[in-house]
């Protein structure tokens, strides 16, 4: 049996190796260790706000290991999940199919979404379960003519407990997160090593062509080895993959997009948004979206955040960003451009209107922390792969099943999407390696 190793347990990466285990000898291989749910006191967090322990969102590791933050340009953090699941355990659970793009370079990933959500607990019954500030933005995006829309989402809400927590790791399991699929892998014989970081591939040359990959280097517990294989699979995000490529001296696109994140938010006593289901309806804009989400990063870090956490109300901007980043051997670079500050004013005063109409005086309303959490885009699918999802200047058995392929970010959960074009992937995959 042929030898694959899946580098990344997140989204596409455990689709992928889920599709190969089985057929080919699959190593799994992620940077992080077993995700640890965060089961810290809230009341404890909001105590140490007043002291200068939490001043600077970079120190999350110290209250969340698993999350990572980094800073970019305009002060912006970038939010990533390092362990099992990768960012899928700090998701919320969205279900929403973004391929229209993907659609328009004739990639047709219809079958891998039909078989996904024939297996996977995709539901929007939670709006019965919606707490009364819930429901009251959701008719006053009605009433100012936005057509909010249930967000279908990957909960199993017979066990779900709405406590609020989906992005802290959801402690009831109701929450579908990666690591089903990576148990999925493991149970067909595929080998899951944890706390092994990619630093490059390892490739041979070969006359007049771009050569084969013949393995990686792994840094694992203090140790570095190469592990051989006859296919690749990079699926370590949208900025893991992009920096394993640079290492291994192999060309990304400088069209790096992060989707950006912004809440606006205001006092509303007692109305406990942050203990609902997060994410739950959403108002598409141009290049952007609007849902309720109570974001723990401003909570903890953001100076204006300074209300309990009961007592605030709060709404996410998610920007389709321009395409305009780098990731190399040096790091990441990103900064908004002159169109994603325009979009982004565009989107915060309609959450503005909205907060208004549910009853939140204009004048007490403040800003969150800009983030991003969804980058991908540095090897990005131009139609002419449509076929092999390939691109021509990678050795013949190296692949890529991430956000990475996708052409323009989506400024929308890309959960599902990343794991459909994973799954495409793997079968090229099986087609022409196992």
């Amino acid at each position: 049996m042929k030898r694959a190793i899946v580098v990344g347990t997140g989204a596409g990466g455990a689709a992928a190796a889920r599709a190969l285990a089985g057929t080919m000898d699959v190593t799994i291989l992620e940077a992080g260790s077993d995700f640890r749910r965060f089961d810290g006191d809230m009341g404890v967090v909001e105590a140490l706000r007043s002291t200068r322990l939490l001043f600077d969102p970079r120190t999350i590791r110290l209250l969340f290991p698993e999350m990572r933050v980094s800073k970019v340009s305009d002060g912006m953090a970038l939010v990533r999940g390092i362990g099992t699941g990768g960012t899928t355990t700090l998701a919320t659970g969205n279900a929403l199919r973004c391929d229209e793009e993907l659609l328009r370079r004739g990639i047709d990933l219809g079958p891998e979404f039909r078989s996904l959500q024939g297996e996977l607990p995709i539901s929007t019954a939670h709006r019965r379960r919606w707490r009364p500030v819930t429901r009251g933005l959701f008719e006053a995006g009605e009433r100012l003519g936005l057509q909010p829309a249930v967000t279908p989402k990957l909960v199993d809400y017979s066990r779900c407990t709405r406590c609020g927590r989906c992005v802290l790791g959801c402690p009831s399991g109701a929450k579908w997160d990666s690591r089903r699929f990576v148990d999925q892998a493991v149970e067909r014989g595929a080998h899951l090593v944890t706390r092994a970081r990619v630093e490059r591939v390892i490739t041979s040359e070969s006359a007049g062509g771009t050569g084969r990959a013949t393995g990686v280097v792994v840094r694992s517990r203090g140790r570095r080895r190469l592990l051989e294989a006859d296919l690749v699979v990079l699926a370590a995000g949208g900025l893991g993959t992009g920096a394993i490529l640079a290492r291994s001296g192999i060309r990304t696109e400088d069209s790096l997009f992060v989707d950006p994140v912004l809440c606006v938010a205001g006092p509303a006593d007692r109305c406990r948004a942050d203990e609902d289901v997060p994410m739950p309806f959403y108002i598409e804009g141009d290049g952007y979206m609007i849902s309720p989400y109570f974001d723990y990063l401003s909570f903890f870090f953001n100076r204006a955040w300074r209300s309990h956490r009961h007592d605030i109300v709060s709404l996410m901007i998610k920007l389709a960003d321009s395409e305009c980043g780098t990731v190399g051997r040096r790091g990441v670079s990103k900064a908004l451009s002159e169109r994603d500050k325009k979009r982004l004013a565009t989107a915060t005063e309609t959450c503005r209107e909205l907060l208004s109409s549910y009853g939140v005086r204009r004048d007490r309303i403040f800003l969150g922390t800009l983030n991003a959490g969804h980058p991908g885009g540095t090897l990005p699918l131009t139609g002419r792969e449509r076929l092999p999802l390939h691109a021509d200047h990678l050795p013949e058995n190296l692949y890529v099943a991430d956000a990475s392929l996708l052409p323009v970010s989506l400024g929308r959960p890309p959960i599902l999407t990343i794991m459909a074009l994973a799954q495409r992937v793997a079968k090229e995959c099986v087609e022409r390696f196992a």
